[in-house]
């Protein structure tokens, strides 16, 4: 979704066009995938940071595109809502000290746009929703001024109607009915990629499947909206429920959604998944491409794969494989759950427990995938983010009997330390990062303070001195000094 696109009227012609294109590219892809050799490679670590601007009290700042023209940087990028940016990390080997790169680089860049709002007195925030906003912040009006924004609006109100409904629980439940997609907005993100080769890719990604509703858990980072506290993790269920292009008979259907989970373990690779998003998901955004993308992998060259790309930036998974045509071709897998924030050191300690884990566990896969049926890990997904580090998840147990037991995260995190250790020196991570980030994930779970509780806690401290909404704006003032200092939050 991040290309550019001049209209956003399409005719049924290029609907039809697009869907043959998204054949031949599929064709490609495996065409490219069976060429020995192909996306081999060291491994690298990329990452796509969202950030709110905010002012000094706290609220939305509409101010995207000044911040990029102001600054002219190539690294930062237009967001669906004029509130928020998104700053490109450069990749980094996935080795020695990829975190603490990505760390200092995610402080540069929020110091970068700081310094282009300063004189609105404002400031970027990495936060997974602004518990500040209101439901006058969102409409046509917040719609960053871009054609594919529009286009995205008009396509999924073709595919389910209209209106946009949001119903999520909490204390009070939120319902919502919008007639655009700005509400997706609300949510922020920090988007970790990993490269793998093809043929590591169905073990490290079934791998990466299976730790992410823990890492959810101990990353939760939004659990208010609008006012309410919902779960800990909100952005889940409100990007689902925002973005969903199905219709009602499609719902009851069991038709899959396009934000999901996924549809079951990957078999064999990264082909499939690509497969599933062509299938089973309508375009809607059908820009067609000038390459001839038979004609040039025929010829032994590298495709584009233009379509296929921009169908799959329309199909949100949760985890997402990448095809990219760079440095010969290569895939990569798109952790798309983890909240922006609290602070850059705490999305690097995020980022570094979960590709631990998954390099830890890529290797037992075959072993762990009977014992854990794919709809308990949905499950566990949403409990998680339901509950965060409260909630209690099924987990395969391997040894003596097997079998599923419910266990606590802590008790599933302390289990995964030494596999995430294991899996870092594997990466060859110098050992003084791997404990350093590691040790940020133990204490966080040691005394249960994530993003998300230290929110929780920090508002029902003020409202027993404030009202719901002075409590409100003084907690993420002092979330915004707290963050500036990029001391873990568990050190608040």
């Amino acid at each position: 979704m991040g290309q550019e696109i001049s209209s956003h009227k399409f005719s049924e012609q290029a609907y039809s066009q697009f869907r043959m294109r998204l054949m031949e590219n599929l064709d490609g892809l495996k065409s490219m995938l069976n060429r020995p050799g192909f996306g081999c490679g060291p491994s690298s670590i990329g990452a796509e940071l969202e950030l709110y601007l905010v002012d000094k009290h706290g609220r939305p700042l509409s101010l995207n595109r000044e911040v990029i023209d102001r600054s002219g940087h190539k690294q930062l990028a237009l967001e669906l809502n004029r509130f928020n940016l998104e700053y490109n990390l450069k990749p980094v080997a996935a080795a020695g000290t990829p975190f603490s790169q990505m760390e200092n680089e995610m402080v540069s860049a929020i110091e970068l746009v700081n310094h282009h709002l300063s004189a609105e007195q404002g400031q970027a925030l990495p936060i997974g929703i602004l518990p500040t906003l209101k439901r006058s912040d969102f409409g046509l009006k917040a719609l960053t001024d871009e054609s594919r924004f529009y286009a995205l609006t008009q396509a999924l109100q073709k595919l389910r109607g209209k209106m946009f409904c949001i119903k999520i629980e909490g204390d009070p439940p939120i319902s919502l009915r919008s007639r655009d997609v700005s509400l997706e907005g609300a949510n922020s993100s920090m988007q970790v990629h990993f490269r793998v080769s093809p043929e590591r890719f169905a073990c490290t990604f079934n791998a990466l499947q299976l730790v992410t509703p823990v890492v959810v858990a101990l990353a939760a980072n939004s659990p208010f909206m609008l006012g309410h506290k919902l779960w800990h993790e909100t952005r889940i269920p409100l990007f689902r429920q925002a973005i969903d292009g199905r219709s009602h008979e499609e719902c009851d259907r069991g038709i899959p959604s396009r934000v999901d989970f996924g549809n079951g373990w990957v078999r064999e690779g990264a082909y499939e998944l690509f497969a599933e998003m062509v299938h089973l998901h309508e375009p809607i955004l059908p820009v067609i491409g000038d390459e001839n993308t038979l004609d040039i992998i025929n010829k032994g060259d590298v495709a584009s794969l233009q379509e296929l790309c921009l169908h799959a930036g329309t199909v949100w998974p949760w985890n997402r494989p990448v095809y990219d045509q760079k440095q010969g071709g290569h895939l990569r897998i798109e952790l798309r759950a983890l909240p922006a924030g609290p602070t850059p050191c705490d999305m690097a300690a995020n980022a570094a427990f979960s590709l631990g884990v998954a390099k830890g566990l890529q290797e037992q896969m075959d072993e762990i995938i009977p014992a854990m049926p794919f709809s308990v890990l949905v499950k566990n997904f949403y409990l998680a983010a339901e509950k965060g580090l409260q909630a209690e998840l099924m987990w395969p147990v391997l040894s003596q009997a097997g079998g599923l037991k419910k266990l606590s995260v802590a008790e599933i995190v302390q289990e995964l330390l030494p596999v995430a250790y294991a899996g870092l020196n594997a990466l060859e991570i110098e050992p003084q990062e791997r404990d350093y980030y590691l040790a940020v994930i133990k204490d966080r779970v040691d005394t249960g303070i994530t993003g998300a509780y230290w929110q929780l806690r920090e508002y029902q401290r003020l409202y027993k001195k404030l009202n719901h909404n002075q409590a409100l704006t003084q907690m993420v003032q002092r979330y915004m000094t707290l963050s500036a200092t990029n001391e873990p939050v568990v050190r608040w």
